[in-house]
């Protein structure tokens, strides 16, 4: 091997950590969902739906076009032609000239711009909800990814006290101090968290994948935890709460705006019930004869009333009213469960603190006892799967809790406001 090849490797392998290191973005929650509101690859679509709603805004602000129509009646027998006349002379020819337009009533165009708007906001609503869900898929995602990286890090600590146990068993063995099963159980014990560690690790990937889509980025993630977000106050009031969900949900609005569009659409649908005038001038030179009048029709609502429309749009308005009763039913209901998982999974979390110092003192005092021969290597492998345990049950509480704690962020609509 050159000696400038060896020094391109030299180079190459003393930038590569930090190229990996620049190619992972690290995120905590709070950044991880304001990037979901921006690129999220489901949101990115369903963003272009306002822009489709505020186009039928348009359409519905535009008047009915002027109507031209000609008729020309034309003399093919030269029998009839004037005296002294040829086939294109225009004293063998009658000319129709029509223009006319159509002029709307009973305001319908201005129920039919109201109608539009309201499907505006229906639209952004609707955008706003999905948001809200997709903010919490992503919310979880980022707990699962957090929630495998901390449980890796717990199996390479207690990998770590094992490693330097089996050192020293090998040792003690070859001196004769412990038996062969001693030093088995050890590496028994080693080998069960070396398995841990590659399905965790695989798992781990798995769900930085999953979050990598959500996100809508190729980079690789590591997950950041040092955000505030989870020291926010909540009222843990219910009835405040729900007040709260009532003012910040989306899906509430949609309701209400529904309502609001069902309501405009019933006084459209009155509104087309009056018939639509047709209106405009004629022009008729006949033989080189002018003549000029005027033209207008319009509908005899003897028979059709639009009262099928009518109907249907009062019928859907109450419709519309039922469905924000069930909404708001909704809304309590999961304010309530989502408030009463998070209080009990907050008091869990709280009572660890304890539990944590005392099996970490436990393992401590027992390997100290082991080392000098106090206690039995039963009592140590014991000492450290107790310690393993209880770490692995806060983990699993602290989980439980952020994740309720997104939830009731979710179902109170707070979670857009992040």
């Amino acid at each position: 091997m050159t000696m400038r090849r060896k020094a391109g490797l030299l180079a190459l392998s003393v930038i590569a950590p930090f190229i990996t290191t620049r190619a992972q973005t690290q995120l905590t929650l709070r950044e991880a969902l304001h990037v979901v509101k921006t690129n999220n690859p489901w949101l990115k679509p369903e963003r272009l739906n306002t822009g489709i709603a505020q186009s039928d805004l348009v359409t519905a602000g535009l008047r009915p076009n002027p109507v031209l129509n000609n008729q020309t009646l034309q003399l093919v027998n030269d029998r009839y032609f004037e005296a002294g006349t040829k086939f294109s002379n225009p004293h063998n020819r009658q000319v129709w000239w029509q223009l006319t337009k159509e002029f709307q009533l009973g305001g319908q165009r201005r129920y039919k711009q109201e109608v539009a708007g309201q499907n505006v906001v229906v639209t952004q609503q609707n955008y706003m909800d999905l948001e809200r869900n997709l903010l919490l898929d992503a919310g979880v995602k980022w707990l699962d990814v957090w929630y495998n990286k901390r449980t890796l890090e717990l199996i390479d600590q207690a990998r770590a006290n094992i490693d330097t146990l089996v050192g020293i068993q090998q040792i003690r063995l070859k001196n004769q101090v412990i038996s062969s099963s001693d030093l088995a159980r050890t590496e028994l014990l080693q080998e069960q968290y070396d398995l841990q560690f590659k399905n965790v690790d695989q798992t781990y990937r798995n769900e930085q994948q999953n979050l990598r889509f959500l996100l809508g980025g190729t980079d690789s993630i590591t997950v950041y935890d040092g955000d505030s977000i989870f020291s926010m106050n909540l009222v843990p009031v219910l009835d405040s709460l729900v007040a709260v969900s009532y003012a910040s949900r989306a899906d509430v609005a949609v309701a209400k705006a529904n309502i609001e569009l069902s309501r405009s659409n019933v006084k459209l649908q009155r509104s087309l019930a009056v018939p639509v005038p047709e209106l405009g001038v004629i022009w008729n030179p006949q033989n080189t004869v002018p003549y000029v009048g005027i033209f207008g029709t319009i509908d005899l609502p003897f028979f059709n009333r639009n009262q099928g429309e009518v109907k249907k749009s009062r019928i859907q308005l109450e419709q519309s009213e039922q469905r924000l009763s069930a909404v708001q039913l909704q809304v309590q209901t999961e304010v309530q469960i989502a408030l009463r998982s998070y209080q009990v999974n907050k008091a869990t979390v709280e009572k660890y603190s304890g539990i944590l110092r005392k099996s970490a003192q436990v393992l401590e005092s027992v390997k100290y006892a082991y080392t000098r021969g106090g206690t039995t290597i039963i009592d140590f492998l014991e000492a450290q799967r107790n310690w393993f345990d209880t770490e692995k049950l806060y983990c699993d509480a602290l989980y439980n809790y952020r994740k309720s704690y997104l939830q009731l962020l979710c179902v109170t609509g707070l979670i857009n406001q992040l």
